[in-house]
């Protein structure tokens, strides 16, 4: 990559990382993508994910997956991370969680598609996995939202994990 191409990401190769404990969406940054001539995933399994209930106080554990058809920009991963890791002292429901994440995502870098999936680990009982997705308006990602949405739970897996 040429210098031109990284001079606004901040965060990589920085050794004197800060680490925000309250939601910040002005941490993410992203780069050119080189490849818009053809559609391809970009795909991140954030297996760490902490937020608090805003009632109890109580911590939340996810593992957010999270997918991307880019356009013009990729996302930099080590902004995502702290990004994510923001959410840490972040009181919300899980749902609203999700549909922020992916809100300021496409926000960010106005992808072809997005979804991203929040598989929370259970409390009192209960498992919760949000799913949110966005296809671009008036184009095929816009039909392939529509269709993701209402099927991509149709099989779930077996959960031995939680």
């Amino acid at each position: 990559m040429s210098q031109e191409e990284i001079k606004d990401l901040t965060l990589l190769g920085n050794q004197k990382t800060n680490y925000n404990f309250d939601y910040d969406l002005n941490i993410l940054e992203a780069f050119d993508n080189r490849h818009q001539d053809n559609d391809y995933f970009i795909k991140f399994n954030c297996p760490e994910f902490t937020s608090l209930c805003p009632i109890t106080g109580q911590p939340d554990f996810a593992t957010i997956y999270l997918s991307y058809i880019p356009d013009k920009k990729c996302v930099e991963s080590k902004s995502l991370k702290l990004y994510l890791f923001s959410y840490r002292n972040h009181g919300d429901f899980h749902e609203n969680c999700i549909n922020t994440i992916g809100k300021d995502l496409v926000d960010l870098l106005q992808p072809r598609y997005l979804e991203v999936w929040g598989k929370f680990t259970p409390r009192g009982g209960i498992s919760i996995d949000p799913y949110y997705n966005y296809g671009r308006p008036n184009t095929k990602y816009e039909e392939m939202a529509a269709y993701r949405l209402m099927n991509h739970d149709l099989y779930p897996e077996t959960i031995d994990n939680r």
